[in-house]
């Protein structure tokens, strides 16, 4: 499985070949410092550790600092660790979008937007009380919780106001719309967690990997060849006419 760690800087659209509009979400997905390759037999397990956004040594932690100095010199804000790393690489290489072709399947892992305290209404979906017929100071609030004499207790995991957002999501089966390996950039299908410039991690989709990704794209191709096939042989069949 290969990943890279990136940054999200917005939302824009793009057109396909058919002139459709597809909303993507514009993520920075390099370079990738490999700092660290991981072995089973010296690790107990196979894995790349990849540095992403250089920062000043001054601005980072002393043990962190100390790492990244004994592998490569490279220093990085950002390290996430890939394990089976599909690609071929060793300590020194820089990574990018090019490991990933358009039409390739992802996973958008990110930290969703922070929304702060927030109801039931909006934090759950509640449909609150009645507007009308007296309802008075009830409008937005969830309704009983207890269980009245017995147990007479709250049941753990109650739907609650609370805390809302900046928690990891992980959205799966992304579509790649572009790939651009000049600015470092990837194209992806639709919306992924958080805010401008946060960072996200990018992964080979588990669900779709290369290999099914690749079959759709044949497929895809396969059909587009027939169907140009049908309709020119069904304007030559006009034009003996």
């Amino acid at each position: 499985m290969i990943g890279l760690l990136g940054k999200k800087l917005g939302q824009t659209r793009v057109f396909d070949e058919d002139g459709n509009v597809v909303p993507v979400t514009v993520v920075l997905a390099g370079p990738n410092h490999v700092l660290q390759c991981k072995t089973v037999e010296k690790d107990g397990y196979r894995a790349v550790q990849l540095g992403f956004d250089e920062q000043k040594e001054s601005r980072l932690t002393k043990p962190l600092a100390g790492h990244l100095r004994n592998n490569g010199g490279v220093m990085v804000k950002r390290i996430r660790e890939f394990r089976d790393f599909a690609a071929e690489v060793k300590p020194g290489d820089k990574v990018g979008p090019g490991l990933f072709l358009e039409g390739d399947f992802v996973d958008a892992i990110g930290v969703t937007k922070g929304r702060g305290f927030q109801g039931v209404v909006r934090r759950h979906g509640f449909r609150g009380g009645t507007a009308s017929h007296g309802a008075k100071g009830f409008h937005r609030r969830p309704g009983a919780i207890g269980q009245r004499l017995f147990p007479g207790n709250v049941r753990r995991g109650m739907r609650m106001p609370g805390h809302m957002g900046a928690v990891r999501r992980t959205i799966q089966n992304l579509e790649i719309v572009k790939v651009d390996t000049d600015e470092n950039l990837l194209l992806i299908k639709g919306a992924i967690p958080g805010a401008n410039g946060d960072y996200v991690v990018i992964r080979e989709s588990k669900k779709i990997p290369k290999p099914a990704a690749e079959a759709r794209r044949q497929a895809k191709a396969e059909a587009a060849k027939a169907a140009a096939e049908a309709k020119a042989g069904k304007a030559k069949g006009k034009g003996r006419k």
